[in-house]
């Protein structure tokens, strides 16, 4: 049991982030550049402050705004010889203890100064989630060639979490402001200027992050969810409903592609075939076939069934959860039991039957695969992303000298023995 694991634990534990298995595949290896990180405090005049509005009452004409905090965390290639601190400073799930993660990237570190300028992937976490959740993910696609802006969702977070039509109406809005944002950085005196391509941008979201990606992409909610009681006040989320204008004007054509982990909504009818046939751009749906959250065949499968506009892929981690491949492992100190919560602390983070750094290699083989095939061109990645459909059935075939046999059918990337438990599948637009 779980419970038990703390005890198990050496004092001197530490919290890493960048583990990397015998059994990784191929493309999850850190790059060869060094990462830096930063901390940068946003600030979004005039959006709807959807906790000021009382559900119960009469609806507010005109509806109450407010400057909207959005706090990021960028990871970013770096300088040669950048030295210092590695440690990321968070809070864990109860969203009060203090947790510290250890990774490779270096806290304030010079950025780049070669004249390299990268594609930008911004990162969007569950409900309740925080910009370290998918700490592992940023910072390995960083040491790859990418500026990597991960984003605290406020109202959303594990220290702020509030009402959950906060999170409906203003996950893809963050998402697109950072985009903003990042661009004015990209053009201003500072550590990102001239760092990033804004215009070549990949959105990587689990869960409710995922909803906001799967809106950000042209996806349109349905007009039933915009009249959820528990949802969304006064009809506020029907600027993103499928057909309004609002939603037509909302997609980004800097936003090339999108990754979403166990995309939340088909399971409870924020979803149907005509909203998610407006997804415009080429997406990545991962998911375990046991999610509870968001659901698999009703849920994330149904999902990239319906998102018949465009090419777009599916990666199941088999018999895995709602945390299939996207949080980071569980840092030690989640490893005990919360009366509030009324669940073990750990449990947000870890899966019944995948081991978590085992998932998260995973993703990062696959993601880097994606991206770099979506954002940068790189056709020679192609041949990571044309599989046989289930793990399972692939021939290894191989000759002594190493050249693969006609029969070879093993998943690429992935050494003898090691793809298993995996399904992956492609569909093009149209179908």
């Amino acid at each position: 049991m779980v419970i038990g694991l703390s005890a198990t634990l050496p004092a001197h534990a530490e919290n890493r982030i960048d583990t990397q298995l015998p059994s990784a595949p191929e493309l999850a290896a850190y790059g060869s550049l060094p990462v830096g990180v930063r901390q940068i405090d946003l600030s979004d005049p005039g959006r709807i402050e959807i906790l000021a509005i009382d559900p119960a009452a009469a609806k507010p004409d005109p509806l109450p705004t407010y400057d909207r905090p959005v706090t990021v965390e960028v990871w970013y290639p770096a300088a040669a010889g950048a030295s210092g601190s590695t440690t990321l400073q968070t809070v864990a799930r109860d969203g009060t203890t203090a947790v510290a993660l250890e990774g490779r990237a270096v806290r304030d570190a010079e950025p780049d100064a070669s004249g390299t300028v990268y594609p930008l992937v911004l990162v969007s976490h569950g409900y309740p989630g925080n910009r370290f959740l998918m700490s592992h993910l940023a910072e390995n696609i960083a040491s790859k060639g990418y500026v990597v802006a991960s984003i605290d969702h406020t109202d959303s977070t594990y220290s702020d979490k509030a009402a959950f039509g906060s999170t409906l109406v203003n996950r893809s809005l963050d998402q697109l402001f950072v985009l903003d944002e990042m661009a004015r950085l990209s053009a201003e005196a500072g550590f990102l200027n001239g760092l990033l391509d804004a215009d070549n941008t990949g959105l990587i979201g689990y869960s409710m992050g995922g909803y906001g990606a799967v809106i950000t992409a042209g996806g349109g909610v349905t007009e039933a969810s915009v009249g959820y009681a528990w949802g969304a006040p006064h009809g506020t989320l029907a600027q993103h409903q499928a057909g309004s204008e609002t939603h037509k004007n909302l997609p980004d054509a800097r936003i090339k592609t999108a990754v979403a982990f166990g995309p939340w909504g088909m399971n409870t009818g924020f979803w149907d075939a005509e909203g998610l046939s407006g997804v415009q751009i080429p997406m990545l749906f991962i998911a375990g076939s046991q999610d509870d959250v968001s659901l698999y065949e009703k849920g994330v499968r149904a999902i990239w069934e319906n998102t018949t506009g465009v090419d777009r892929a599916l990666l199941t981690y088999v018999n895995g959860g709602h945390n299939s491949g996207a949080p980071m492992p569980a840092p030690q100190e989640s490893f005990r039991d919360d009366d509030a919560l009324g669940f073990n602390v750990s449990e947000h983070y870890t899966d019944p039957v995948w081991d978590t750094a085992r998932m998260n290699n995973i993703a990062q083989h696959f993601v880097t695969a994606w991206l770099d095939l979506e954002l940068k061109g790189d056709s020679e990645k192609a041949g990571y992303l044309d599989l046989t459909e289930d793990s399972n059935a692939g021939i290894w075939s191989v000759a002594e000298d190493g050249s693969e046999k006609p029969d070879h059918t093993y998943w690429k990337g992935f050494a003898k023995g090691t793809a298993k438990g995996l399904l992956y599948e492609r569909r093009a637009a149209g179908e």
